[in-house]
């Protein structure tokens, strides 16, 4: 069963990691929806939110390989709509 999420993703510090960020959501761009990144310059931040539907697993593959990332933090909000 398909769920939908948004996926919070702040990248801090180092904006070069960004280039691996950008092909975690290219090779899932099938199931996002939406998708809007900020940046925050001043700061050295740089926020993405992806909204997806898919499956839980494939959620979790998304989020575990961009968690895994250095510098990379990343939060899930799932809804229980199909």
């Amino acid at each position: 069963m398909d769920r939908v999420a948004v996926i919070a993703i702040i990248i801090k510090e180092n904006r070069s990691i960004a280039k691996e960020v950008q092909q975690v959501l290219s090779d899932n761009a099938d199931v996002i929806k939406g998708r809007m990144g900020i940046p925050d310059i001043e700061n050295n931040l740089f926020m993405i939110s992806a909204i997806v539907k898919c499956s839980m697993e494939r959620i979790s593959a998304i989020t575990g390989k961009l968690g895994r990332m250095k510098n990379v933090t990343v939060k899930t909000a799932i809804s229980d709509v199909s």
